[in-house]
């Protein structure tokens, strides 16, 4: 990979504008010497040209409006509603997360001399990560990172590397950057097969059941049981299945999606955001979502979905949004990820109601229903069409996903359907 600048004090944001096939500047990252939660903190400041364009649009209003003037996150201007942060969330959403950082950090931890800021790892990453935004050190000529492509047996024998925390042979250093831009901590690259853009999700060395392949069943399912959902296929890559999936933030024709995570609409910080709830998620969707009365319904399905299949990873990472300047709308449903398990209770990374019970158990999603404009009635259809669809779909799920016969009867009754979601317990 590129050399990553040490202790870099200012960061430009590029943004593809909604319908724009080339990016323009929209404002400056600053690294200021002022300190919260042992981060440094980054100020930001759109710039002047951008401000005067008739077809700009803010980052996210609720954090960055679109005006002059210094944004500093540690001094929000709704401190009721939001946590204060190193960094505008939205701009977060735009850094690698856990397995990006990882991959950075190989390179990191040969120069004591780099600050840890997220202005570091913003810097750092591939230009092609998620959502519509890009950060570099140039205000006026935009350079994309890496410019080098990378086959699938190149990402996956470099993931395999870092994960053993070895170092990354010089031939495969063009490759680390495309390991950099998509979220979560599990191995995964972003890269571009003909006209798609691809995900890939490799099986980590630490793994000792088959996660990719519970996943993609998951997200087949969750497909077949009427969720927007990504779409995903399993592949083999010397000797190995790899799990591809398909971007929904590249609608195409070298554009891009702005994105923000529900981490950002609903102002947690990632500490705070253990105490969200679903509920809660469902009234940001009343009030600034598109289609509020059919994205509620969704979002009620995705839940039960998730409760079904022992996706407990439901964190507000793991729902996004789309946003164009002024109203939001639910991206499709990705990484449904069944957690292991045997038997007995499994919580959620979200309450399922609104006071926080977060148990893996229909009824508690049966009692959430008012919250998302549903009466009981409507909750049992949802519930028993979701149950059904998984029960109906299951072995052909498996069969696309590629999952053996062994790993099949295992997880029936584990991750799919397992008898602890009909408990009543709370």
């Amino acid at each position: 990979m590129d050399p990553i600048a040490a202790d870099p004090a200012e960061g430009f944001v590029w943004v593809w504008l909604p319908g724009a096939t080339d990016p323009v500047v929209a404002g400056t990252i600053t690294r200021t010497t002022h300190r919260y939660d042992n981060a440094a903190v980054c100020t930001f400041t759109y710039d002047r040209t951008y401000l005067s364009r008739p077809d700009a649009v803010s980052l996210f209003t609720p954090e960055l409006p679109l005006r002059p003037g210094v944004f500093d996150p540690t001094q929000p201007e709704d401190p009721p509603l939001r946590d204060r942060l190193p960094i505008a969330s939205c701009l977060r959403d735009a850094a690698p997360d856990a397995w990006g950082r990882r991959v950075l950090n190989t390179q990191l931890a040969e120069d004591r001399t780099v600050e840890l800021s997220e202005l570091t790892y913003l810097l750092g990453a591939g230009s092609d990560r998620v959502g519509a935004l890009d950060v570099t050190t140039s205000p006026t000529a935009y350079h994309p990172r890496p410019g080098t492509p990378a086959t699938l047996d190149q990402l996956l024998e470099v993931s395999a590397h870092i994960e053993r925390d070895e170092h990354v042979p010089a031939e495969l250093q063009h490759a680390a950057r495309h390991l950099t831009g998509a979220g979560g901590a599990q191995p995964k690259a972003l890269l571009a097969d003909g006209d798609r853009s691809l995900i890939a999700k490799f099986p980590s060395i630490a793994q000792t059941r088959s996660a990719l392949h519970a996943e993609a069943v998951a997200m087949l399912l969750a497909r077949r049981v009427g969720i927007r959902a990504a779409t995903v296929e399993m592949v083999p890559v010397k000797g190995r299945d790899v799990l591809l999936v398909e971007r929904f933030d590249r609608p195409g024709a070298r554009t891009r999606r702005m994105m923000v995570s529900a981490l950002t609409v609903l102002g947690y910080g990632e500490l705070a955001s253990r105490h969200a709830t679903y509920p809660e998620f469902a009234d940001a969707v009343r009030t600034s979502f598109t289609h509020p009365d059919d994205t509620l319904r969704e979002l009620y399905t995705r839940m039960v979905f998730n409760i079904c299949v022992g996706n407990c990873d439901d964190h507000l990472r793991n729902h996004a949004a789309f946003w164009e300047g002024h109203i939001l709308e639910l991206t499709p449903a990705y990484d449904i990820a069944p957690s292991p398990r045997a038997a007995g209770p499994l919580s959620h990374a979200l309450g399922i109601t609104r006071d926080g019970r977060n148990a893996s158990q229909l009824h508690l999603a049966r009692a959430a229903a008012p919250d998302f404009a549903l009466d009981d009635a409507e909750a049992a259809d949802i519930i028993d069409h979701v149950t059904t669809g998984i029960r109906l779909g299951y072995s052909e799920a498996c069969e696309q996903a590629r999952v053996s016969a062994a790993d099949r009867e295992a997880m029936w009754g584990r991750e799919f359907l397992n008898p602890y979601l009909q408990y009543d317990e709370p």
